[in-house]
């Protein structure tokens, strides 16, 4: 399926990207060619099966590996090293600086870049603290805090910063069921706020129809685009009847459900 023109210029171009990463006995091929375009306000999704280069490709958009292959651009200019105006929110824990408080690792991003210090780093901090519902834990460490709370002050301490495009790797992967979709719906409502750029990497297919408004699938490894998809966050039913996170499964799974027909007959 080819995406459709858009009339926005991009803010993000991943053109022909091949990324490579080599372990201690071999050469691996992460993705392969991939390309696409992430438009300003967009939630745009990586989707796929573990092993397909999400995370590896989120790696190559801060600028921490560089592509064997294409090129990776931001506003124009090709990616060539990690800066603030991309910022990234993992999925451990352990993220936030532990003998800081919330507010001071919020502050941290801010200070330890150059881009505000002292009291104006301390009021933009408490200003997306607020937006993440934990002024009355501004004084509070980490190890005081639940899992969702601390990716809550991770997600503070990056937007923050302001960047051109956060980068999230799987954030809410290592929560419970009902705090996942609670901290999904959090998310929505502070994009619905400012209107933030997301380049967002899951292996759920229900987290990528809620949170993005498009979805690129990837093939097994290595990564290869299998389609790009629109959703609404609704999981809506298409003409035939069959709901949008169906069709993402069929696309995704079809040949290795095929090749486990095959093997059993």
């Amino acid at each position: 399926m080819n995406p459709m023109p858009h009339a926005t210029a991009p803010l993000l171009q991943v053109s022909g990207v091949t990324l490579q990463y080599k372990t201690r006995d071999h050469l691996v091929t992460a993705t392969y060619r991939v390309s696409f375009d992430v438009l300003p306000s967009d939630r745009f999704v990586l989707l796929g099966p573990s092993g397909c280069g999400k995370s590896t490709l989120l790696k190559a958009v801060g600028g921490y590996m560089a592509p064997t292959e294409g090129t990776l651009e931001l506003k124009g200019q090709k990616i060539r090293k990690p800066g603030p105006d991309r910022c990234m929110v993992f999925q451990e824990f352990d993220q936030l600086l532990p003998w800081k408080t919330v507010k001071r690792n919020v502050m941290f991003g801010l200070e330890s870049s150059g881009k505000l210090r002292g009291k104006a780093a301390e009021e933009k901090a408490m200003q997306y603290i607020e937006k993440v519902n934990l002024t009355k834990f501004a004084d509070s460490y980490p190890h005081t805090l639940s899992g969702g709370m601390k990716q809550r002050v991770a997600i503070a301490r990056a937007m923050a910063m302001e960047p051109d495009i956060l980068l999230m790797d799987e954030p809410f992967a290592a929560l419970d069921a009902l705090t996942r979709r609670k901290m999904q719906e959090e998310l929505l409502q502070l994009w619905d706020d400012t209107k933030f750029t997301v380049l967002f990497v899951t292996h759920s297919i229900p987290e990528a129809v809620l949170v993005g408004n498009r979805i690129l699938l990837l093939s097994p490894h290595p990564g290869q685009v299998k389609a790009e998809l629109n959703s609404d966050g609704s999981d809506p039913v298409d003409a035939s009847g069959v709901k949008l996170s169906d069709r993402i499964h069929n696309m995704l799974f079809a040949e290795q459900i095929e090749e486990m027909g095959a093997h059993v007959s």
